[in-house]
């Protein structure tokens, strides 16, 4: 299997899972105002360390200082699984801050490594969205968090719209290496 690939099946796999975990913490956090529930306060917890074993499996295919950052990346998606278990805890408030603090810096990572890795895999343009989209959304939460009421149905938003695109570059991938091949004819 080659390097383009294994990234195929690793955004296809990984935009599908984003887009269940956002239906399934729809589900869970749609009348969630105040406190978490435990069912919420786990999903929360898990979407971080779906970025980390997309981002492990992804850099396993790559080299130098796209690796690097992509290892990078997945320390700090680690770390914000623990600091949103811990959030969760707390208030809604304490939960869009911390997924705010880490959407801004995974989208700096994606950008990083999608920007470098264009010559490889061609233009990437719906994950240069999702990294661009997670660092305002980002900030977008940071803001929202000291607001009056801040409300965990932008996270649903988020995580959907960030597997709908990399469902789309998968797809994008796979029409590219398609394009690519060589058709036999029968002569």
């Amino acid at each position: 299997m080659t390097a383009e690939t294994r990234t195929l099946h690793v955004f296809l796999i990984r935009g599908l899972i984003a887009i269940a975990w956002s239906i399934v913490f729809a589900a869970a956090s749609a009348s969630l105002t105040t406190g978490l529930s435990a069912g919420a306060g786990i999903l929360l917890a898990i979407y971080p360390l779906i970025d980390v074993a997309g981002t492990l499996l992804d850099a396993r295919t790559q080299r130098g200082s796209e690796r690097r950052v992509l290892l990078a990346n997945s320390a700090v998606s680690l770390i914000a699984a623990v600091a949103l278990g811990i959030a969760a805890t707390g208030t809604v408030a304490d939960v869009i801050a911390v997924f705010g603090a880490w959407a801004f810096v995974a989208g700096a990572a994606q950008l990083t490594v999608t920007l470098r890795r264009r010559a490889q895999f061609g233009n990437q343009w719906p994950l240069l969205l999702a990294g661009a989209f997670s660092m305002v959304a980002g900030i977008a939460y940071l803001m929202a968090a000291i607001g009056a009421s801040p409300s965990l149905m932008p996270l649903v938003i988020y995580t959907a719209t960030g597997g709908i695109e990399f469902v789309i570059q998968a797809w994008l991938l796979a029409r590219r290496r398609r394009l690519s091949t060589p058709v036999l004819s029968a002569s």
